[in-house]
């Protein structure tokens, strides 16, 4: 449908619209455009965006500005834990629930969600006094949504508040990956649309000032890719679309390794290029890492997963060095390359168990400056001092830290800050607070996964490792894939597999 029939579908009195928007076909660009407009004319409460990544928040609210308080931006995760901290004690939730909705890869705010979900189900009056401070609600990329997050939504639908949906089955990427998942979260959106009145955005703006030719491209891969036909990659390409061969021959599982005559070019690419999007799988990101020698930045996004474990591990373990060194090890492992738990973590354990009393020096004693911060004091602030520490010893390669390199460093950083607080769960709100505020967004060239790099757009982009390994015939690599293809609005170039071939690309 044209752009003018879904504006004027916004701008109804229907209470309920849902937007079907392919990558860069101006979802964002209506969404804002129609907050604007609605948020002046509102009469009572505020208009409420929820998005599911940072990077969206930071684009409506560029694209929102001027409206003030009558617009109201933040992550359906931030809803939640702001319902569920109101409500921590009826729901049985624990304390410092920012920190602990991180543990074991952000399980906390599923179980967030759950519980808030069936709160406002049993208190509907809750849901009533939400949908009038938020009559009027945007919801980004629903498509995204568990399915205790969509019944969030429809519990303040049923409140009162009105919805106007966004969101693409091919653009999810979040969630279950499992095939059976992938169809029945297609079920949910196709019964979704249904229930409300529904139209679809289909021209992609967002190729308009950059390579118009490769943005048909695109909608023509989606196309194939929605057909569950492979993408034709032989020829009859666009200029902005290139092919380059690169068969990884690293013998480790998890390696990646080329051949110099596959690697050159790839590397003269990035060399050349003063702006470029790396885009590659989670498991890749640090081999690709070692791959440029650690010369293009790691996207590190808003999420800090370890740091969230490091800072209930923390907790748990005042008063307790030896726990404290274990919790250590673990975060310094997961942020760098080269520190290792029985190396480094060894000679850190035994320093630890003995008080510090040794005085060898070289790289024990390295060691044991960082160990000696947990023995004097065995609190957060011993761990922020001791990770001070780590960190310069690993920037002036000191001895026994000559191979060590810091591939999260944003997340080595906040990490450090933690001390400044009166608690690790302190430090950690504190510093999320700050970065959700900030907004960062990624330098110029960077190596980024493609779950990151949701909701941000390039100018040129490069997708790594396009094999089987990475790239599957499933849904869900359908859908990575195709995320991946529509971040670069002028140049795309594509790194495939000829040894191990992606069933997702039809090669020469």
């Amino acid at each position: 449908m044209s752009d003018d029939t879904v504006a004027a579908l916004l701008r109804s009195t229907n209470r309920l619209v849902v937007i079907e928007a392919p990558a860069g076909c101006g979802k964002t660009w209506q969404g804002a455009t129609y907050a604007r407009d609605a948020a002046t004319a509102l009469g009572r409460g505020r208009l409420l965006i929820l998005t599911h990544t940072h990077a969206a928040c930071s684009v409506f609210a560029e694209r929102t500005r001027g409206i003030g308080a009558r617009v109201e931006i933040r992550t359906i995760d931030a809803l939640v834990t702001q319902i569920a901290t109101a409500y921590r004690e009826a729901m049985d939730l624990p304390e410092n629930l920012t920190a602990w909705a991180w543990q074991g890869g952000g399980a906390g705010f599923q179980i967030m969600a759950s519980r808030v979900a069936g709160f406002l189900k049993a208190q509907p009056m809750i849901a009533r006094a939400l949908a009038t401070r938020y009559p009027l609600i945007i919801l980004d990329e629903h498509q995204d949504s568990t399915i205790d997050q969509h019944a969030i939504a429809m519990a303040l639908f049923e409140g009162g508040a009105s919805l106007r949906v966004f969101g693409d089955p091919w653009q999810r990427i979040f969630g279950d990956r499992g095939e059976k998942a992938c169809v029945r979260d297609r079920q949910r959106w196709d019964e979704f649309k249904a229930q409300g009145k529904f139209d679809r955005l289909d021209h992609p703006h967002r190729w308009d000032k950059g390579c118009p030719e490769l943005g048909r491209w695109v909608m023509e891969a989606r196309a194939s890719l929605e057909a569950g036909q492979p993408i034709d990659l032989r020829g009859n390409l666009p200029p902005s679309v290139r092919v380059l061969v690169g068969n990884n021959i690293a013998e480790q599982p998890k390696g990646f390794r080329l051949s110099d005559e596959h690697a050159a070019p790839i590397r003269t690419l990035v060399r050349k290029s003063d702006q470029l999007m790396i885009l590659a799988n989670n498991s890749l990101i640090r081999p690709l890492a070692a791959f440029w020698y650690r010369q293009v930045p790691i996207w590190e996004g808003h999420s800090r997963e370890d740091f969230a474990t490091l800072v209930d591990a923390t907790h748990a373990s005042i008063g307790d060095p030896a726990a404290l060194a274990e919790a250590f090890i673990s975060f310094a492992s997961s942020v760098s390359v080269g520190f290792t738990p029985s190396a480094h973590g060894g000679l850190m354990r035994r320093e630890v168990s003995e008080g510090c009393r040794r005085t060898s020096g070289g790289k024990p004693a390295n060691m044991r400056q960082m160990a000696q911060c947990l023995v004097d004091d065995p609190s957060h602030r011993g761990m922020s001092a001791s990770l001070a520490i780590f960190a310069d010893l690993a920037r002036q390669s000191a001895a026994g830290f000559e191979k060590v390199r810091i591939d999260h460093r944003v997340e080595l950083r906040d990490a450090i800050r933690m001390g400044e607080f009166a608690s690790a769960h302190d430090g950690f709100a504190e510093v999320a607070r700050r970065r959700a505020h900030t907004q960062p967004s990624p330098p110029r060239k960077v190596l980024s996964s493609i779950h990151k790099a949701k909701g941000l757009e390039c100018d040129r982009g490069l997708v790594m490792a396009c094999d089987r390994a990475r790239f599957s015939g499933t849904t869900y690599s359908r859908c990575k894939l195709y995320v991946a293809l529509s971040r670069a609005k002028r140049s795309l170039t594509l790194v495939a597999s000829e040894s191990d071939p992606s069933p997702l690309f039809r090669l020469a």
